[in-house]
């Protein structure tokens, strides 16, 4: 039990760090063989994740409508949290136009193949999109994880329960005991963050290796930069204009901020980045529930806005073609809006390039070139993902009054993974 014990002592953060060394030592040394020896590690860490987002979601949204005065709170929240949700995005972009066009990814980049069998992704009409919020049948789209259609269904049940007053005060009061007992077990499923990230860590250094990357490594140091100046530079701007501590706020979503990057799913750091931002940087409950799963749906600053940007950059200066400002213009609004545009729809990131590259005349066969290096990519961009889906609760809790100043500035807990010991 000493050992036990020993172990929770030690902050999470540094459990996690560890891992992640470790994961890498292991994968370089063991090579290929990493994926069969570790991977299964990783792979049962992120299956037991997603095991609890559909259903924390579900209750938590439940739960959190239910609990509204009125629809007219949830409106004026939901549309000053989607402004945020345009303006990050497009800042996004900037800084993704900025880096590329500064560091030339694709300048004197030559040679490249596109990999056998690649075929440009199909992208979903607008009206398929919107036809598709909503479930044909709730019970499969539970089932099936698909985040967005729960949150519409969950919504309308809470809308209901608001509707029908005291005669289903039993059942609002079993929403939120059921949101409860998911929180709870969301806390047991986190605790093997470390050993899910050794098994990520290892059998991506291993499979990867270093040759896979040297052709690309321009590529994968403008986007890796793009997105860390977009979260030190854009959100932390962003926080001080508020009168809020951007130190404080990165110490607080370090969690989500880690399960995001060694998962890479913003569904798969959904409940660790819900806990964040009530138990760290107190978002008010009722408004986190609604926000955070709708960000991890359609917020995606790294895949949504500043792949694309930079995707088409390195495409039109690999293929020398010289971009006129309308061309910048496109890229921009088709970011923005394609990212709320593709919700829901698997692939995000590949959804949201190929967007970009055909609303900006740009050839498809560059994204291919990118594509064997990708889950590299997807560990920044998912990680940019949640600290913005984060970062915008808790901006709009501020604007309104209703953040919790002492549980924001409160220093965090010494070991647990979600504010508290299993």
């Amino acid at each position: 039990m000493s050992l036990v014990s020993g172990w929770f002592r030690i902050p999470f953060w540094q459990r996690v760090l560890g891992a992640f060394v470790l994961g890498g030592l292991a994968g370089w040394l063991a090579g290929p063989a990493a994926a069969t020896w570790f991977q299964p590690l990783g792979t049962l860490y992120v299956t037991a994740i997603k095991m609890i987002a559909t259903p924390l979601v579900f209750f938590a949204v439940v739960h959190a409508v239910a609990g509204l005065a009125g629809q007219a709170g949830i409106a004026g929240l939901a549309g000053r949290t989607l402004g945020w949700f345009a303006l990050t995005a497009a800042l996004a972009v900037g800084v993704g136009l900025l880096v590329g066009t500064v560091l030339q990814p694709g300048a004197g980049v030559g040679g490249l193949q596109v990999p056998a069998g690649w075929t440009p992704r199909e992208v979903p009409g607008p009206v398929q999109v919107l036809l598709d919020l909503v479930p044909a049948n709730p019970f499969a789209a539970l089932a099936e994880g698909r985040i967005l259609q729960v949150i519409v269904f969950a919504a309308l049940v809470g809308f209901a329960l608001v509707k029908l007053g005291d005669k289903v005060a039993q059942l609002r009061t079993l929403a939120g005991e059921a949101s409860a007992v998911m929180v709870q077990v969301t806390r047991f499923v986190l605790e093997l963050t470390p050993i899910g990230t050794f098994g990520l860590i290892a059998g991506l250094v291993g499979s990867y290796g270093f040759e896979r990357l040297l052709p690309l490594g321009g590529f994968v140091v403008a986007l890796y930069l793009a997105c860390a100046l977009h979260i030190v530079v854009v959100y932390g701007g962003l926080l001080l204009a508020h009168g809020l501590n951007p130190l404080k706020f990165f110490r607080g979503a370090a969690p989500a901020m880690q399960v995001a990057f060694v998962a890479s799913s913003s569904f798969a750091a959904l409940p660790v980045s819900l806990r964040v931002a009530i138990d760290r940087l107190g978002v008010p409950p009722a408004y986190a529930s609604f926000a955070v799963p709708l960000g991890a749906s359609v917020k995606m600053d790294g895949c949504g806005a500043i792949f694309p940007a930079l995707t088409a950059l390195f495409v039109a200066q690999y293929f020398g073609i010289e971009l006129s400002a309308s061309q910048y213009a496109v890229i921009l609004v088709a970011s923005v809006l394609g990212s709320f545009g593709t919700a829901g729809v698997p692939g995000t990131a590949v959804v949201m390039a190929t967007v970009v590259l055909s609303a900006a005349n740009l050839p498809l066969e560059g994204l291919a070139f990118i594509a064997a290096i990708d889950r590299v990519l997807d560990m920044m961009r998912t990680m940019t993902n949640v600290t913005g889906q984060v970062l915008v609760p808790v901006l709009v809790a501020k604007e309104t009054g209703q953040l919790d100043r002492a549980v924001f500035d409160a220093p965090p807990p010494v070991a647990a993974a979600t504010d508290a010991t299993p």
